[in-house]
Formats: C-alpha cells, structure tokens, sequence
C-alpha cells in the first residue's frame, strides 16, 4: 500500500528501513512524547518493529496501517504514521506518526497525516479518528486543532513513556468524517 501527496510518499515498512529508523528516533526529543519507544533506540528494537509491521501488512483484514513517511523527491525515509486499533464495525481507529527532528515545523507531518486521514475516511470507510497528545507535547497538540481534530477530553496521568519513564495528562482529540474538509 503507498499514498503519494505533494511532497512524500508513505508507504509499507521494509527491512531496509532499520537503520534509517534507528537514525532519526534515536534522540530523546522524537522519543520523550512516544509511549513505546525506548531511549536509546537499539537495532534490536528497529528490526522488531519493522518485522513487526511486515507480519502486521500481511493480516485480513487489518487492523493497523505503520507507513514509513518518505521525501518523494530523494526517497529519504524520514519518520513514521499509522493507524492502530482499526474497528471496521465502530468505523474508528487511532492516529499515530513521528517524524526526525530535522523535519519538524515545516509542514511535513500536516501532509503525511491530510493523506492518511483521507485514507482512512474515503479507502477505508471509517468514522472517527482518534489522536491522543501528552498535554505538554505543544506540536502535536497544534497539529490535532489545525487539522480540525475536536478535544474531547484529558485523561490525567494516563500514560507513561518508555524513553524517560515520566508520567503524563494525556489529551483526547476526535475528528468525524463529517467534520473533515469544513
């Protein structure tokens, strides 16, 4: 499965990725807001992940989708989105991405995320989307609103990361397909 947009492709994990992942999550700023994601960051943990996501392609029907976000231009990988916990008969699933500190602020993750939401709402046929965003995790948090997800809650202390080991208030943004493109 691949979806292209302006700028990227994002496309199905492969075994050539490890070293690629390993390179751009292994730094404490991409991991500290990432719930399973250690610090550091081995080629133990790229290799799982990756076998991971290829054993995972290969379910029907899935019940998640881990792209690798690419530049379309040179095909450097340069981080990750996904759906998870896809319930075909809710019409929902969760929303979850990163992306190397190199990309951050430029518009990257909006676009690779504008691409699988409409993935989700048009190919997959679903309902609702779900992001969750630690409460000081400003960046995700401004992309959940500028993309129109709604909050609909904080749940306090809910999660803790593997990189750091800190607790955090986990906010809860939900976004309708009839709410998309208003």
């Amino acid at each position: 499965m691949e979806l292209e947009t302006e700028r990227l492709v994002l496309r199905e994990y492969s075994p050539n990725d490890v070293n690629d992942i390993i390179l751009k999550i292994n730094d404490l700023d991409v991991s500290k807001y990432l719930e399973v994601v250690p610090y550091p960051y081995t080629s133990e943990d790229g290799e799982w992940f990756v076998n991971h996501c290829v054993e995972n392609s290969k379910k029907t029907p899935r019940d998640k989708y881990e792209m690798a976000i690419t530049l379309k231009e040179s095909g450097e990988f340069i981080g990750g989105v996904g759906l998870s916990n896809i319930d075909t008969y809710v019409g929902s699933a969760e929303l979850g991405y990163w992306i190397g500190k190199n990309y951050w602020r430029q518009g990257i993750m909006t676009e690779a995320i504008d691409a699988l939401i409409n993935f989700a709402f048009y190919k997959l046929e679903l309902n609702r989307l779900i992001l969750s965003a630690y409460v000081p995790n400003t960046g995700s948090n401004e992309l959940a609103k500028k993309l129109g997800f709604t909050l609909e809650g904080t749940t306090r202390q809910s999660a803790r990361t593997k990189s750091t080991g800190k607790i955090y208030d986990t906010n809860c943004w939900g976004l309708l397909k009839q709410e998309w493109r208003k």
